[in-house]
């Protein structure tokens, strides 16, 4: 049987959430009810949130799906300076709990409905009162599109208590607005077919409130309480963390500076001046260009440059390199080249002294003796084929384990009305 709505009624809910979220770029999102985590599993990839928060009353439920929020390779490999947090909490959403007070929004997909008429009332004085966000999106069934679902017979789910018409939700939503303090308007997702959407209106009405008054959150005396059960708490790797910069940064100069030396020896290898040594032997590491002598005649851009100034991207070929005459096997990297030659460089260290004080005291970087210069080792022919024949076996063993490793996920349980269309 052909879906009856393209793309899945439950993606066009989760959809608008993302793009409501790409428009107001919200920092702190809540998602009450959040089930299978479906929804935070996607909007954890936009970089405006920093605080992300599910809450749901099934912990069982929590805890089978919650570590699909842990953070992915990516975000370890390639940190960005956006900071993430996710908090996953148990609890009812007719409790209040002072740590969902003024978040920038708050979304019910698919809730209410599953609350008894009862506590309609409490989850309204919860959310609209006490948590006070400064928007909130709230989805529900609406009961006159029904009658277009085929084999559909009561209500969508076995578990709803109501599904209420446009008139009854739209009543609902103005009597939160006049109590708490918010201003509404009514959308949805799931066209009705073509002449039949005036009448019957959307399959999925949401509502989307706006808190008067903007940033200011009354009612800061209310007693803090802390009612919900944390299940799962993770931080995001990010480059505000000191360590996880001066990871990437280290990281980025090694390779840098391995690459500049490949660079500079195959240019010497090309065309090295002197050819062979006295005796035959082969000539030591000569440098590219000498530092300028000083004199009174000195230019003082010319030693701003010698310092690592800017440099055109032509100059790259031609860095001042020191010879290690106590070490033939190394190579000496001036960090002012690296940090005026690498863009990502200069952009992760912001100075040269940010770049010297960070790698310092890093066991995997050898500096000069004064500070001012990567010591990079130069392999062998026999070291290098034998690294080469060391990593073919490692991507090899890799590839059987990535192919031994490869596993799929069910995807999200859906309404029970949704899983027969």
């Amino acid at each position: 049987m052909n879906p009856l709505f393209s793309p899945p009624l439950h993606r066009q809910r989760h959809q608008f959430v993302i793009d409501f979220v790409k428009k107001n770029k919200p920092k702190r999102v809540a998602d009450l009810g959040c089930g299978e985590c479906s929804l935070l599993r996607n909007l954890r990839f936009h970089r405006e949130i920093e605080l992300l928060v599910g809450v749901d009353v099934d912990g069982a439920q929590l805890k089978e799906h919650m570590y699909r929020l842990a953070p992915i390779s990516t975000n370890y490999l390639q940190p960005g300076y956006d900071q993430l947090h996710v908090d996953l909490y148990q609890g009812s959403v007719t409790v209040a709990d002072c740590r969902l007070r003024g978040f920038d929004l708050v979304t019910c997909i698919e809730l209410i409905e599953h609350l008894p008429l009862t506590d309609v009332e409490l989850f309204s004085g919860v959310v609209f009162g006490y948590m006070a966000p400064l928007a909130a999106i709230v989805s529900t069934p609406n009961s006159e599109y029904n009658p277009l679902l085929p084999g559909l017979t009561g209500f969508r789910h076995n578990d709803h208590k109501f599904e209420w018409t446009r008139a009854e939700f739209q009543s609902w939503a103005v009597r939160v607005c006049v109590e708490y303090g918010f201003q509404v308007e009514f959308t949805g997702v799931g066209r009705a077919p073509p002449g039949l959407q005036e009448s019957v209106g959307f399959c999925s009405q949401i509502a989307v409130f706006h808190r008067l008054g903007g940033n200011t959150l009354c009612g800061d005396d209310v007693e803090d309480v802390l009612s919900y059960t944390r299940l799962y708490s993770v931080t995001y790797p990010s480059l505000r963390d000191n360590n996880i910069l001066r990871r990437v940064l280290v990281s980025e100069v090694l390779y840098e500076a391995e690459k500049l030396t490949r660079e500079w020896m195959e240019n010497q290898t090309a065309g090295s001046p002197g050819g062979q040594a006295e005796g035959g032997e082969e000539p030591r590491i000569q440098a590219f260009k000498e530092p300028p002598e000083k004199s009174e005649e000195n230019n003082p851009e010319d030693e701003e440059a010698g310092r690592g100034g800017p440099r055109d991207e032509g100059e790259r070929e031609a860095p001042f390199w020191r010879c290690c005459s106590s070490s033939p096997s190394l190579v000496s990297v001036p960090l002012d080249v690296l940090w005026s030659c690498c863009p990502k460089i200069s952009k992760l260290s912001g100075s040269l002294i940010n770049l010297r004080h960070l790698i310092m005291d890093d066991p995997q970087i050898k500096l000069s003796q004064d500070g001012a210069a990567v010591m990079v080792r130069i392999l062998e022919a026999e070291e290098e084929e034998a690294l080469d024949d060391g990593d073919d076996d490692d991507y090899l063993q890799d590839s059987r384990h990535v192919e031994a490793s490869c596993c799929s996920y069910s995807a999200g349980k859906e309404e029970d009305w949704e899983a027969n269309v």
